[in-house]
């Protein structure tokens, strides 16, 4: 091949601010990167991009477990190492404090999945799984379908938790829903027994987690010490029970938000794609919605003039109305000069059930749906 038809890859950061654990299937390591590696191999192939893309991966451990200066250091050196946008942090406990390292020493684009409204920013964008605004409004919307007028909460200390907390609060307010207990948790797994008695004493008719996630992995036993199965809603922590079995069974049992809707023909048109490729169907969250994530980057890097940190983060603000893979059918992805979040439509969001064979889970509503 001659020189002038060769260039150098164009380059993402992969910042996964979670160490996955010990033992984690590789099947589901690949998840992570193959969608994007599918998306940008289909635009060079169609000459969207006339360039391949590099995706440099690295995972730290953040909080809640690890620190925050894990994670900046982590972004630095994707910014050393030529990246033009960074996947990440998504964890909102880190992506709010590297946002301010974005905007004051890097200024280069980094697109996450955190559902806060205090990472977006010049520089910084979501595809946010859910949002502590949105899925208050869907926990009451749920709780008013099912009859429920008392509940119990289980808040997290910890930002996730308490800004979970205070929208949920608004929410059940225009719902008619009275919280009749709130018991504090630690936001890693702990003993739990106390909290849960005190929601058992109080009598609620559902339960509502607010927070990250791993403080939810001792509730079930704790309710099963007191022969108590209430009805039971979570956030998009109910997404980390993909990460090992001990997830999944903490979570069996809970209503969780999400964004894999079987109905959505743009998601399954992907996972045929994806099945042909790989041989085998994830029929889960982060495949559908790292797609999107990859094709709204791939629209960028084809718009970008020039091909530069700031050159992507205009083009990226140019993406507009993208049929997208995750959530309800109809739901789009767009950006804008003052618009950082992606998915556009109540239906970006979904709540799913988990089924006790461990591998399948089941659509109990859609945002939004009458």
């Amino acid at each position: 091949m001659s020189y002038e038809s060769t260039a150098e890859p164009i380059k993402i950061g992969y910042l996964f601010d979670f160490r996955l654990p010990e033992g984690y299937p590789q099947e589901m390591r690949d998840d992570l990167t193959r969608p994007f590696e599918l998306v940008f191999d289909e635009g060079l192939r169609q000459q969207v991009i006339d360039r391949p893309v590099q995706i440099v991966y690295r995972e730290v451990e953040g909080l809640p477990k690890g620190t925050v200066k894990a994670v900046i250091d982590a972004y630095g050196e994707l910014v050393d190492d030529g990246c033009l946008v960074v996947f990440g942090p998504h964890i909102t406990e880190n992506a709010i404090p590297t946002r301010e390292a974005i905007e004051e020493r890097f200024r280069v684009p980094a697109i996450n999945v955190c559902g806060s409204d205090d990472w977006l920013g010049e520089w910084t964008f979501a595809f946010p799984q859910g949002s502590m605004t949105d899925e208050p409004i869907f926990w009451a919307d749920l709780l008013g379908k099912g009859g429920h007028t008392e509940v119990g909460l289980l808040v997290e200390q910890s930002l996730v938790g308490e800004n979970y907390l205070k929208n949920f609060r608004n929410a059940v307010v225009r719902k008619g829903i009275r919280i009749v207990c709130e018991a504090r948790i630690a936001q890693t797994a702990q003993d739990i027994g106390a909290a849960i008695r005190s929601l058992y004493e109080a009598k609620p008719s559902a339960l509502v987690h607010c927070g990250f996630g791993f403080g939810i992995v001792f509730v079930n036993p704790a309710l099963a010490e007191l022969s108590w199965d209430p009805p039971r809603f979570t956030s998009t922590a109910f997404q980390n029970a993909w990460i090992n079995p001990v997830m999944w069974q903490a979570f069996l049992g809970w209503t969780g938000i999400d964004q894999y809707d079987e109905g959505n023909g743009v998601g399954q048109r992907f996972l045929d794609t994806y099945e042909a490729a790989y041989g085998r169907r994830p029929q889960y969250c982060v495949p559908v919605v790292n797609r999107d994530v990859a094709n709204a980057l791939l629209h960028a890097f084809a718009d970008a003039h020039p091909l530069s940190a700031r050159g992507v983060k205009e083009a990226l603000e140019r993406v507009k109305m993208l049929p997208a893979a995750s959530g309800a059918p109809g739901t789009r992805v767009s950006f804008g000069k003052w618009t950082r979040r992606a998915w556009m439509g109540a239906g970006y969001l979904v709540a799913r059930r988990l089924d006790a064979d461990g591998i399948h889970s089941h659509l109990v509503d859609r945002f939004g749906a009458q």
